[in-house]
């Protein structure tokens, strides 16, 4: 099971985005499909995405939170022309922020907001093993600009295997943000590659709920123990989601909501997205009873 599965947060009218991602990366389906009903947002339609063998789970929600490039998705590649095609599906009406072509660190890499708002790393691999094929990168900008170690410092110390990878510095001179410290992180957490690197300059953005990161707990103490760790307010947060120190979004779920959303009943479905509705931290036996309509 992946232990964390990156959520994403989109309007109602990109549905199609499902067809763009599952198009452009091979080793892509769609597992599953609920329709949630009276929530907050209205009528909701949560999809779970397998792109290129990892799972994604997106939800068409509304227009409450926007995608920025503070999480955005890197992409490597193992051959020139599966870059430039990846570049090409993703590109397509997107806002190029850097051009394809060669940079001081690669042969050839870009980097795209797509269509839908959500930002790509594409990159050709140039040889180097691929152990990943889409890693999350986080940036830190504003208040966050270089907390990126004691960040990832902080996250590989919950998870088991967890470790800090390779670690680039910026050099004198490289920087206009004088608290811009890591120009690359690479760590894992649960097993699953990640990478982090402070902002160069002031931005008008930073993270928000449009990706947040799902945790997939097996029981009742595994919820509290990341509840705990992860929230800045244990007594905040609504439907598992919370906000760690850095502002990112997080969802301490339990695994089995996975069968109750895919395999229940309409009614199942209904009773289940009520109970967590009125909840913040995930309750196992409540939302259980719920299920099972006691």
């Amino acid at each position: 099971m992946q232990k964390i599965t990156p959520h994403l947060w989109f309007d109602r009218q990109a549905r199609d985005a499902v067809a763009l991602y599952t198009s452009a990366f091979a080793n892509s389906r769609v597992r599953a499909s609920v329709s949630l009903g009276n929530t907050p947002s209205g009528a909701v339609e949560i999809v779970i995405l397998e792109l290129a063998g990892q799972t994604f789970q997106l939800l068409f929600a509304g227009p409450e939170f926007r995608f920025t490039p503070a999480v955005s998705f890197l992409s490597e590649c193992g051959t020139v022309p599966e870059t430039e095609a990846l570049w090409a599906k993703l590109s397509d009406q997107g806002q190029v922020l850097m051009p394809l072509g060669a940079y001081p660190f690669s042969d050839l890499y870009g980097w795209v907001q797509d269509r839908y708002g959500l930002s790509w790393q594409v990159m050709f691999a140039s040889g180097r093993e691929i152990q990943q094929k889409i890693t999350p990168m986080l940036m830190f900008t504003g208040a966050n600009s270089g907390k990126v170690e004691e960040a990832i410092l902080y996250y590989t110390s919950l998870f088991p295997e967890s470790a800090v990878g390779h670690v680039a510095r910026y050099g004198a001179g490289e920087v206009s943000d004088s608290n811009s410290k890591a120009n690359y992180y690479a760590f894992t957490l649960a097993g699953q590659h990640f990478a982090a690197l402070d902002s160069t300059q002031a931005h008008d953005f930073t993270f928000n709920e449009a990706v947040s990161f799902m945790l997939r707990c097996t029981d009742q103490q595994e919820i509290d123990r990341y509840w705990a760790a992860l929230s800045t307010d244990p007594a905040s947060g609504q439907c598992g989601w919370l906000k760690d120190r850095y502002g990112l979004s997080w969802q301490v779920v339990p695994a089995l909501m996975d069968e109750m959303m895919t395999r229940g009943s309409p009614q199942q479905i209904a009773r289940v997205t009520q109970a967590f509705l009125k909840m913040k931290k995930f309750d196992i036996a409540d939302l259980q009873r719920a299920y099972d309509g006691l």
